[in-house]
């Protein structure tokens, strides 16, 4: 099967496309930033630049690219924290551009190129449903992609459309974040979750291949969070 990762240069994208062809899959890992592009290839796979907010690069791409089993959408974005009051709309907007609107552009464009009975896997945030004050933005970010996911897996039947939603993760999304300071929050986080400890690109990778994987499974938004909506429980 050949599978294309939107995002897999860096972080769960990567760790999806090390799982992928350590299980016999070829990859091909989209990204723009080219200084990532080592550690996509030093796992077996293909890298190509690309700027998923760009339509016009996406529907050019996917048109080059040829026939392929399986879309991950990782593309993903920093901006749109905070509490409301404060939220500045600007950070907002650059939100949905960072995250919602190139998984959508791209798994629009794939389309005449993707497999009818392949699968389509967005990656969204557990953050859509732990109502978690100061993450209104993000819970609107990625609340609105998981929206999408069971009327496009009865409108686009029979390819298959699901969704994962993460947990704290330790990705380099979080990499804005001082490293001390990180490694404080990684530690109180860790205590509030059910399993205890802090997600690795490798749970969610798993979680993923399950969804691409598994043929009966579609319209499904799988928690894969190690228990963080039970922390208020």
């Amino acid at each position: 099967m050949k599978y294309i990762i939107v995002g897999g240069t860096s972080g769960i994208g990567l760790a999806t496309a090390e799982l992928a062809i350590k299980s016999g899959h070829t990859v091909v890992a989209a990204g723009r930033d080219s200084s990532k592009f080592s550690a996509a290839t030093s796992v077996g796979a293909t890298v190509a630049r690309l700027d998923a907010s760009d339509q016009k690069a996406c529907y050019d791409f996917f048109s080059e690219i040829g026939g392929f089993d399986h879309l991950v959408l990782c593309a993903s974005g920093g901006a749109g924290a905070g509490p409301f009051r404060q939220l500045d709309i600007g950070e907002l907007r650059k939100g949905f551009e960072g995250k919602f609107w190139p998984q959508v552009i791209c798994s629009k464009a794939a389309l005449r190129s993707l497999s009818t009975d392949g699968s389509i896997t967005f990656v969204s945030a557990i953050s859509s449903r732990a109502l978690q004050p100061g993450t209104s933005g993000l819970a609107a970010i990625n609340a609105a992609i998981e929206a999408m996911v069971p009327i496009l897996a009865s409108e686009l039947r029979p390819l298959r459309v699901n969704a994962v939603a993460p947990g704290v993760v330790d990705t380099p999304w979080w990499s804005r974040v001082p490293d001390e300071t990180r490694k404080e929050l990684f530690e109180q986080l860790a205590r509030q979750v059910a399993v205890g400890r802090i997600g690795k690109p490798e749970d969610l990778a798993a979680a993923i291949m399950l969804l691409t994987t598994n043929t009966f499974i579609t319209g499904a938004i799988l928690d894969c969070d190690g228990g963080w909506k039970l922390k208020n429980a």
